[in-house]
């Protein structure tokens, strides 16, 4: 853990997509000023469509593994992030300074399940990536 930095868990149901890629985009763009962490309320595998859409942009997500809240408790996060209605729901109590804030994203794997094809289906991953990318690089100022 880096003192000088911001440290922001990105929080999620699942911890399989939203808040992956938004780990993955946090260390990737912001690693100079945030200390990223992601994880979710009951983790499920990393999404594989997740890490394609994310290597198509230069970052690879590959290594990173889902995770539960808990394991990450000793860490005093400056700021918690939910993705996702669940996450926010359902949200621990973290103590003393962090802040939790929500941001909600579209779930790219319930919107997919319908598509007609492969390229619809990450066409959904895609547009959710991008809107993930667009928050994250407009931290941390967005988040004071």
């Amino acid at each position: 853990m880096t003192a000088n930095k911001l440290h922001v868990l990105f929080l999620c149901t699942g911890n399989s997509c939203r808040s992956q890629m938004a780990e993955g985009m946090a260390r990737a763009l912001k690693g100079d000023v945030i200390e990223a962490y992601s994880a979710g309320m009951e983790p499920k595998r990393l999404d594989p469509h997740a890490v394609d859409v994310m290597k198509e942009i230069g970052i690879d997500i590959s290594g990173q593994h889902s995770k539960h809240v808990n394991e990450l408790a000793g860490i005093d996060f400056d700021y918690v992030i939910t993705l996702c209605g669940g996450a926010a729901e359902t949200c621990p109590v973290f103590p003393g300074k962090t802040k939790v804030t929500h941001r909600g994203f579209d779930d790219p794997p319930e919107l997919a399940r319908n598509a007609g094809s492969e390229e619809e289906a990450l066409a959904h991953y895609r547009r959710v990536r991008d809107e993930v990318r667009a928050f994250v690089e407009s931290m941390p100022g967005s988040l004071r």
